[in-house]
């Protein structure tokens, strides 16, 4: 029953904390920006993130033996936890915030010695990474971080579907016996779940870039380690528990190369937008935590048996790419599978209005 002590002491103290910190954010006047792209209205504070990085660090300190992993995840968490709170206070620039995240990404590499050696893929194929192993480490870090940063747009969005990748982290280690990292995902989603009472719909408080990329940070950190040390994982599971997030930012990357505008250039055309335009706030926060824990449940089944996990797992992308090319996510012009099947549909009634004419 250990594990019911490592989720609900960081929730307690997480749902202890943020009500203080609604207090502390209205005296210093620390509020979520309101512009075209934002979904809220009113003075919202913006640094709930806090009590999720307190939380994390003093349960980690209660719970966990510490060594050189565990302090380069702490030390280049703190790191990215200061960056995303200095820009919370006075709006950073993109680039001096790339500065922080190198920075945590770089103290995670040298001081916690976390890297991607070695990639597993299906069907027992092993890929020594060699000399680019830092440099794949390095945008794995990176990108995951800004991922989860990116669908930080909705009441309790980015800390429901971070929770719910963290529990499925938590259940997928214990059956490799990694305890170690099963306690960790359990306290990071408990200090979350604490938060999410203040956050969800409608949100009276938001985590904020403190919150958002100290949350992207940390579960890229405990993806490597478990990715690292597995004998059964391959590269499918951690891009399968992560998939809202990357898709989401591969879309935002590749609509905005297109488009020409940097990526740092916000828009409304990620994927909780484009779903609340039909389904409303609410509602699709709820569909993509639905969809966050089939990808999990697909992990899962892809653990038990590879062939099945290959199956749903296909069904699964063959749906998210049509929503894709449906939604215009990525451009109007971008559906390449909606052209395909357009096609084969046209040629198929050709062939059967030929039929009918012979016929007759």
């Amino acid at each position: 029953m250990d594990y019911l002590k490592y989720l609900l002491i960081p929730l307690l103290l997480s749902a202890f904390l943020t009500p203080f910190l609604k207090v502390v954010a209205t005296r210093l006047e620390i509020y979520a920006l309101e512009n075209e792209r934002t979904v809220h209205s009113g003075k919202i504070a913006r640094i709930g993130g806090v009590a999720i990085y307190v939380s994390f660090v003093v349960c980690m300190a209660v719970f966990m033996k510490t060594d050189m992993t565990i302090n380069g995840i702490l030390i280049g968490g703190s790191i990215m936890f200061i960056g995303g709170l200095m820009d919370d206070m006075v709006n950073l620039s993109p680039k001096l915030k790339l500065l922080f995240e190198i920075a945590a990404a770089i103290v995670l590499m040298m001081v916690g010695k976390v890297s991607l050696d070695v990639i597993r893929l299906p069907l027992g194929i092993t890929i020594d990474m060699g000399i680019i192993s830092f440099l794949v480490t390095f945008v794995w870090i990176i990108g995951i971080t800004n991922a989860v940063n990116l669908i930080d747009g909705l009441d309790g969005l980015a800390g429901g579907i971070s929770t719910i990748i963290l529990i499925v982290v938590a259940c997928l280690s214990a059956i490799e016996g990694r305890m170690d990292i099963q306690t960790m995902s359990l306290i990071l989603a408990g200090a979350t779940m604490g938060f999410l009472i203040y956050n969800s719909h409608p949100a009276s408080i938001f985590m904020g870039d403190c919150g958002a990329l100290f949350l992207g940070f940390i579960i890229s950190a405990i993806s490597l380690l478990g990715f690292k040390s597995s004998t059964i994982m391959t590269l499918a599971l951690p891009i399968l528990l992560l998939a809202v997030p990357i898709v989401d930012t591969l879309g935002a990357i590749l609509r905005r190369k297109l488009s020409g505008h940097k990526f740092s250039d916000a828009d409304k055309k990620h994927v909780h937008h484009l779903l609340m335009q039909r389904f409303g706030q609410r509602n699709t926060v709820l569909i993509l935590y639905v969809v966050t824990a089939l990808f999990g449940f697909t992990a899962y089944i892809y653990l038990v048996n590879k062939t099945a996990g290959f199956v749903v797992l296909f069904i699964i992308a063959l749906i998210v790419e049509l929503f894709i090319e449906g939604s215009g996510m990525i451009s109007k012009q971008f559906h390449p599978l909606l052209s395909v099947i357009r096609g084969v549909k046209k040629r198929f009634l050709i062939i059967c209005h030929k039929f009918s004419k012979r016929s007759n």
